[in-house]
C-alpha cells in the first residue's frame, strides 16, 4: 500500500530533549548539544531545511520490515515525485534497498561471465577500469540514470580536448628534438660550439622525454559506442537475471556517430599524392590486382611467400594462419580447413576455437597447392638441419620460425609491414588483405555467398558491407553496362558502309574499334577498325554537342549493323578515359565484341579429353617459381 510520510529536517543544532520534552545534561551539568532535526523552531520558515519520506513497502523474508528513507529534497513536490518512482520501482521488482555501487555491481557482473572470450573480457575490463568506473563507480546502483552517462561521456569528450592538445605538445617537442640533433650532427668548428650543441640536443631530447609521460590515445567516438555497449550488456544482465534496473539507461544515450571507413583502392592519382606527402587517403587501402602482382613479385624469394600468398588468395585472419596445423592442410584434395586461432592480449598468446561462422573449410587452386607444397619441402629441410644444432620445436604449425617455433600474429603484421616497404608500394595493412582478397573475387565475377564462406562471415550483408571494395575496373564496367543499355536517337550520315569481313572473326568473335575525333565546330567523324593500323571498315558523320553525342552515334550505327547482318554485340566499353583529360572533348573511343549468331550448339560442348595440369609439360607458375630460386642459388 501506497502511503508515504513526508516531514522537515534540518541540520541545525541546539539543546536536546528528551522525549518528554525535559532537557538533557552532560555528566558535568551543562546542557548537552547536538541535531535538533525535526524540532528545529525555524522549519515553519520559507526555505529552511528540506524535505525527506518515508515509505513502507511489503516485508521480506521472515517477516522483516522494509523501510525506504530518502532526504535532501528541496521542496515536498520533489520529495513526493521520488517517493511515487520509488515506490513504482518497488512493484516492478527492482531492489530499491539496495546500497550497492555501480563499480561493485560491474566487478561482480563480470565475473558471472564465464562464456565470454578472452579478447572481449579483455576489453569489458579495460572499459570497466578506465572509463565506467572512474565516472560511474561511486553511484549507487538505484540511482543511475541518463544524466550520469550523458556526464561520463561529457568529461570523456573534455579529455580528449586535453589529449589532442598534449599531442600537439608532444609535436612540438618531437620537432625541437630533432632540429637540435640536426644542429649537433652538422656543426663544424671549434669544440666548445660542438659541446654546446650536443648540450641542447640531450636537453631537447630530455624535455621530450618528459613531455610523453601521461600521453594516452583519444578516445574515438567508435571507442565510446564500444564502451556503451559493455554497459548496455551488464545492465541487460541485471534487469534478466536480478531486476536491478528499471531501465536500460545505456540503451537511451546518445553518442556521436561513427562512419565505418570505406575501403580505398589505390588509384594512380592516389600513389601520386602518398608519394608527394605521405599521407593515406584513408584508414583501409586496397592495391589494385596489378600493385598485387607486383607485391607477390617481389616478395617471390621470401621465406614465407606462402604465407603471404595464403593471405591475398583466401582472406584468412592472422591468428587463424598462426594457429594453422598440418593435419588441417590437405595437399591432395586441394583444402585447408581453419577450425582454430591464436589471440593475443598485452602481446601473449592463447589459442581458441573461433566462432561457429568462422568454421570453414576453404579450397585450393593448383598453383596455390604446389605452393603450399614446396612450403612444406623447405620446412622439412628446416627441421634436419636444426637437429644436428639445437632440438626442433615440434609445434606441427603449418607456418614456423627457422626453429620451427609458432608465429607471434603481432610478429607477422610488423614483418608484412617491413615487406611493403622494402617493396616501394603504397602502404596496406595485413588486416587489408582480406579486403584485397575478397575485392579480387568479385572483380572475378565470384558470388558473394561464396566469398562469404570463404572469409568466415555470418552473413553476406557483413562481407558486402566491410570487406569488399570497388576496384575502377569494376565501377568502368559498371558505367559501360549502364551507358550501352540506353539507346539514343542519334542521326549520322553514312560515307562509307560498315563491312566486317569474315578473316576478321576470330572463331565466332570480333573486336571492333569506332573511334571520333572532332572535325570543325560540332562536327563529328567516326570510323571503325579492329586495330590502329588496320583498313577502315566503315566511316560515317554526325553533328552534335560533344563527345557524349558522337558516342551514341557510334553506338546506334554499329547496332543497327549488327541488327541488319544477323550479328550479335556481346559487350560494349566506353574508353574515352583512355585519351589525356585535356583531350578528351575532342574524340571518343569504343570498343565492341560482336559475335555470329550461328555457333555451336550447347549440346556439342560435351567432355574432352585435356592435358594434365600436373604432367611434366606443364608446371604452372609454381613450378616456374621454384625453377627461378633454384637458378637464383645456383
Amino acid at each position: 500500500m501506497y502511503a508515504p510520510n513526508f516531514y522537515r529536517r534540518c541540520q541545525c543544532e541546539g539543546p536536546l530533549t528528551d522525549k518528554a520534552g525535559n532537557p538533557v545534561h552532560n555528566d558535568d551539568g551543562t546542557p548537552k548539544i547536538g541535531s535538533i532535526g525535526l524540532t528545529c523552531p525555524k522549519l515553519g520558515r520559507k526555505g529552511h531545511g528540506s524535505w525527506a519520506f518515508t515509505l513502507e513497502l511489503d516485508r521480506g523474508e521472515n517477516g522483516k520490515r522494509q523501510r525506504v528513507r530518502r532526504s535532501g529534497f528541496p521542496t515536498k513536490e520533489k520529495a513526493e515525485e521520488e517517493a511515487a518512482r520509488v515506490y513504482k520501482d518497488a512493484e516492478r521488482g527492482t531492489d530499491v534497498l539496495s546500497d550497492e555501487t555501480v563499480g561493485e555491481f560491474l566487478r561482480r557482473w563480470i565475473k558471472t561471465k564465464k562464456s565470454l572470450a578472452r579478447t572481449t573480457r579483455h576489453g569489458y575490463a579495460e572499459h570497466i577500469s578506465l572509463y565506467l568506473e572512474p565516472h560511474l563507480g561511486h553511484i549507487k546502483r538505484r540511482d543511475l540514470r541518463v544524466r550520469h552517462l550523458d556526464r561520463m561521456y561529457e568529461a570523456i569528450e573534455k579529455e580528449n580536448a586535453e589529449r589532442v592538445l598534449h599531442y600537439l605538445r608532444v609535436d612540438a617537442l618531437t620537432e625541437a628534438r630533432d632540429a637540435a640533433h640536426t644542429a649537433w650532427v652538422r656543426v663544424a668548428g671549434k669544440k666548445e660550439e660542438r659541446r654546446r650543441t650536443r648540450k641542447a640536443y640531450l636537453a631537447a631530447n630530455t624535455a621530450l622525454r618528459e613531455g610523453r609521460t601521461g600521453l594516452r590515445k583519444v578516445t574515438s567516438a567508435a571507442t565510446m559506442h564500444r564502451i556503451n555497449d559493455t554497459l548496455s550488456s551488464a545492465l541487460s544482465w541485471g534487469i534478466k537475471v536480478e531486476e536491478a534496473f528499471t531501465k536500460n539507461w545505456a540503451q537511451l544515450v546518445e553518442l556521436p556517430a561513427v562512419t565505418r571507413p570505406k575501403p580505398l583502392v589505390w588509384t594512380p592519382e592516389r600513389v601520386e599524392h602518398w608519394k608527394k606527402t605521405g599521407e593515406k587517403p584513408g584508414p583501409v587501402m586496397v592495391w589494385t590486382p596489378e600493385q598485387t602482382g607486383q607485391f607477390l613479385d617481389f616478395i617471390l624469394d621470401d621465406r614465407l611467400y606462402s604465407l603471404w600468398y595464403t593471405f591475398i588468395f583466401s582472406g584468412p585472419r592472422r591468428g587463424e594462419m598462426c594457429a594453422l596445423p598440418w593435419p588441417e592442410v590437405s595437399l591432395n584434395a586441394l583444402w585447408l580447413r581453419i577450425s582454430a586461432q591464436i589471440v593475443e592480449v598485452a602481446y601473449r598468446q592463447y589459442g581458441e576455437a573461433p566462432k561457429a561462422d568462422s568454421v570453414r573449410t576453404n579450397w585450393l587452386s593448383l598453383d596455390h597447392g604446389e605452393v603450399l607444397r614446396l612450403w612444406r619441402e623447405q620446412q622439412q629441410t628446416e627441421r634436419e638441419e636444426w637437429t644436428g644444432v639445437e632440438a626442433w620445436v615440434e609445434s606441427d604449425r603449418v607456418w614456423t620460425h627457422e626453429n620451427g617455433e609458432p608465429l607471434h600474429p603481432d610478429w607477422v603484421s610488423r614483418r608484412f609491414k617491413r615487406l611493403v616497404e622494402l617493396s616501394g608500394l603504397p602502404p596496406v595493412r595485413l588486416h587489408d588483405l582480406r579486403h584485397i582478397s575478397a575485392t579480387l573475387s568479385l572483380l572475378a565475377k565470384t558470388d558473394i555467398k561464396v566469398v562469404q564462406e570463404r572469409l568466415g562471415h555470418s552473413s553476406r550483408q557483413i562481407t558486402s558491407d566491410t570487406y569488399t571494395s570497388v576496384l575502377p575496373e569494376m565501377m568502368r564496367a559498371e558505367a559501360e553496362s549502364t551507358f550501352s543499355v540506353v539507346p539514343r536517337e542519334v542521326s549520322y550520315d553514312v560515307h562509307r558502309a560498315l563491312d566486317i569481313p569474315d578473316d576478321a572473326f576470330q572463331g565466332d568473335v570480333v573486336v571492333v574499334f569506332a573511334h571520333g575525333a572532332r572535325h570543325t565546330g560540332n562536327t563529328w567523324g567516326l570510323g571503325a577498325q579492329t586495330r590502329p593500323d588496320s583498313p577502315m571498315l566503315g566511316e560515317i558523320r554526325t553533328v552534335g554537342r560533344g563527345q557524349e553525342h558522337a558516342a551514341n552515334a557510334a553506338l546506334k550505327w554499329i547496332r543497327d549493323h549488327c541488327a541488319s547482318q544477323g550479328l550479335e554485340v556481346l559487350r560494349i566499353e566506353n574508353l574515352n578515359d583512355q585519351y589525356p583529360e585535356d583531350q578528351r572533348k575532342d574524340f571518343a573511343l569504343l570498343r565492341f565484341f560482336i559475335a555470329r549468331a550461328e555457333g555451336p550448339d550447347v549440346s556439342q560442348w560435351g567432355p574432352t579429353k585435356v592435358p594434365s595440369p600436373r604432367s611434366s609439360g606443364s608446371r604452372g607458375r609454381a613450378g616456374r617459381r621454384s625453377s627461378q630460386r633454384s637458378q637464383k642459388a645456383a
